[in-house]
């Protein structure tokens, strides 16, 4: 059963992209599309009404409570670009201290613009993560 509020939608995501507003976000989130596409090698799936998504993953805790959710992906905000780096638990510091300007959350990263950091070094902050959580969690395609 279930308990994860944000699921897949079924929305096509280029149609999400394509009413990205302003602009300038709008391009990020084509970039960072094709950045996750390249490093996942998974094509994206919409989760809930604003999460682009790469891969997913089923976790079952020991109160078992259980779920699917999406194993890495962002979602071009406005304000800033909120990039989700799973797990939150991991120790990325080392990566992160040559990313560029960013704030960090839990598991979530915020980038203002794309422009902002580093690109190859987020793409191995992608993969990093990735491995991570494949090591409690079976990370599998959309």
């Amino acid at each position: 059963m279930s308990d994860t509020k944000t699921q897949p939608t079924g929305q096509a995501v280029t149609d999400f992209i394509a009413a990205v507003q302003p602009l300038s976000k709008r391009e990020d989130a084509h970039t960072l599309d094709q950045l996750f596409r390249d490093v996942t090698g998974f094509q994206p799936a919409m989760w809930g009404p604003s999460i682009i998504g790469y891969g997913r993953y089923h976790y079952r805790y020991d109160s078992r409570r259980e779920g699917d959710f999406l194993a890495t992906g962002f979602s071009p905000r406005k304000a800033r670009h909120s990039i989700y780096i799973m797990p939150g638990y991991a120790d990325f510091g080392d990566i992160l201290a040559r990313l560029g300007k960013h704030k960090m959350g839990k598991s979530c990263l915020y980038v203002n613009k794309l422009a902002d950091i580093d690109r190859d070094v987020l793409a191995e902050l992608i993969r990093a993560g990735l491995r991570e959580l494949d090591k409690t969690w079976k990370v599998r395609p959309s």
